[in-house]
């Protein structure tokens, strides 16, 4: 059997942001190998679009931007959309049901990169599946199942500015008066997220089970000041990413003598970001890193959650 069709439409379109870890304080790792994390996160204005159409069988396929230059994506079967397929079909369709659709993604958030970009595809995939199956799932049936599928997936659906507990996957939003200017840096070379967390491990072998509060980019996020954010921002992480890729460090400081507020690894790396004081200081920021760096970008923040297009 496939999905029912009922009166559901010929193609979805949805749009699904990156993120960035405002602030991403880690826990020694629990008894089930999980680090928790106290986390904010912030959607910013890079996006991957999916498209899901009626078609007789499935399947998936990846565009990727050009400044994502020569990337390894996952074969047949593998991307992150399949499963969300395979989740919708066992959890809201009829027994025995399989997936149908061809679903078509359009990526521009950077791979491997600490963006969760994976994390977006299944977002925009639940939306989209849902809506082109008529399945009509709940929204609090859709973030369950989302924590199913990876810790920034629920985030991912709602979007915005949100504080993250547990693995990371439960969200509340948070109280957000600014609109923060950001310079964004990929870099092609990749750091396993495991591999991160590992060496995160062995470089703080006492660490404290209760990851680091969130409380002072909350306070900062409220006033609106981009100078109170720079000073709050934090990712437990950058240590072991940086100590791994030294030039990592190098970059961020860069970005900082070229006039950012303050340079970050995004996540687990290795894209590094820098909160700039206004869009124009963004721009001029990226002017400066252009010159030794390939792909530049500049974004802003808070945006939407995985969301349809008309």
């Amino acid at each position: 059997m496939r999905p029912d069709p009922g009166g559901r439409p010929g193609a979805v379109r949805v749009r699904s942001a990156a993120k960035i870890n405002l602030h991403l304080g880690v826990g020694a790792p629990r008894d089930d190998g999980f680090h928790p994390l106290d986390t904010v996160y912030q959607a910013v204005s890079l996006y991957d679009d999916l498209t899901a159409s009626r078609a007789d069988d499935w399947s998936v396929t990846t565009r990727t931007a050009v400044h994502l230059g020569d990337v390894a994506l996952p074969g047949p079967g593998d991307n992150i959309v399949d499963r969300v397929a395979e989740l919708l079909c066992a959890t809201r369709c009829d027994e025995g049901c399989r997936p149908t659709a061809r679903v078509e993604i359009d990526k521009t958030i950077p791979v491997a990169g600490g963006m969760a970009g994976g994390s977006a595809d299944a977002a925009a995939a639940l939306v989209a599946l849902d809506r082109l199956w008529d399945l009509r799932t709940p929204d609090d049936a859709l973030l369950d199942l989302a924590a199913q599928l990876g810790s920034d997936v629920p985030f991912a659906l709602v979007g915005g500015t949100a504080h993250g507990l547990g693995r990371g996957e439960v969200v509340t939003a948070v109280e957000d008066h600014g609109s923060w200017a950001w310079v964004v840096v990929p870099d092609t070379g990749g750091l396993s997220t495991p591999a991160v967390y590992r060496h995160w491990d062995t470089l703080f072998p006492d660490a404290p089970a209760t990851p680091a509060p969130a409380q002072p980019v909350l306070t900062a996020l409220a006033s609106g000041d981009p100078m109170a954010l720079a000073a709050a921002l934090r990712n437990d992480l950058e240590a072991a990413a940086v100590d791994l890729r030294p030039d990592l460090g190098e970059l961020i400081a860069r970005g900082e003598a070229e006039g950012a507020l303050r340079g970050m690894v995004s996540g687990s790396g290795p894209t590094c970001v820098f909160l700039c004081e206004s869009p124009e200081a963004a721009r001029d920021v990226a002017t400066a890193l252009s010159a030794t760096r390939d792909v530049v970008l500049t974004a802003h923040g808070p945006v939407a959650g995985a969301h349809l297009l008309g």
